[in-house]
């Protein structure tokens, strides 16, 4: 693996995960010298993360993990209902005339329905990630692939918010498996009516857990 690559994989890990919180100093020299990795490799990397938007250049020298606040979580969410509403109604519509993608959800939405999130998390985002390779392998359109690659890369620290709620975890698995089993009998409408309200409870979800750890991040400092 090249050292430039294995930077930009640690820190998106670590952006990813809230090793690196909003506002955290990437500094050249420390992070080169931590991650074993020279200065150049290590700018190529900081540059890929700039590009998606997940750290900002706050002057020549000084570069931060950017911030998600509200206003990011609306934004994200308004983009995520145009492509992933659009996916799944294009999957839906093309599993009436393939049986294997109607099967590859079938065993999706079995999969979902069986999840227990409130036990592991993981494994349960897992299941999701699959559900939504299967969405990127059943599209035919790179554009809309591409477009859904870069919203999950922030989507991921949006979801952190919601591993404190076991409710919110309960109601995204019969969100998800409906949409799974929408897209497995071909009913386009269904498919992206539900991951319309699957996204609108996330999103209302999300901003109540980014207000709530925002108050208390504010009281604690206080």
């Amino acid at each position: 693996m090249r050292a430039s690559d294995k930077a930009y994989r640690t820190l998106l890990e670590e952006i990813q995960s809230g090793v690196l919180v909003p506002g955290a100093v990437l500094g050249e020299v420390e992070q080169a010298t931590r991650l074993g990795v020279s200065r150049t490799p290590l700018r190529e990397a900081i540059g890929r993360l700039a590009a998606a938007g997940l750290v900002v250049q706050q002057s020549p020298r000084v570069t931060v993990v950017s911030d998600l606040d509200a206003d990011d979580i609306r934004e994200l969410f308004q983009l995520r209902r145009a492509l992933e509403e659009t996916a799944a109604r294009m999957v839906a519509e093309r599993a009436r005339d393939d049986p294997q993608i109607a099967a590859t959800f079938a065993a999706i939405a079995a999969e979902i329905a069986a999840a227990h999130p409130a036990d592991d998390a993981d494994a349960y985002y897992a299941v999701i990630s699959r559900f939504d390779g299967a969405l990127d392998a059943s599209l035919s359109n790179d554009y809309l692939i591409s477009a859904l690659r870069t919203v999950r890369t922030h989507l991921v620290r949006v979801r952190r918010l919601a591993r404190d709620q076991p409710q919110r975890l309960a109601a995204s698995v019969t969100e998800h498996r409906l949409i799974a089993e929408a897209i497995a009998a071909g009913d386009a409408d269904l498919a992206a009516h539900a991951t319309h309200v699957h996204l609108h409870s996330a999103l209302q979800s999300a901003l109540a857990s980014s207000t709530g750890s925002r108050t208390a991040t504010d009281q604690g400092a206080a």
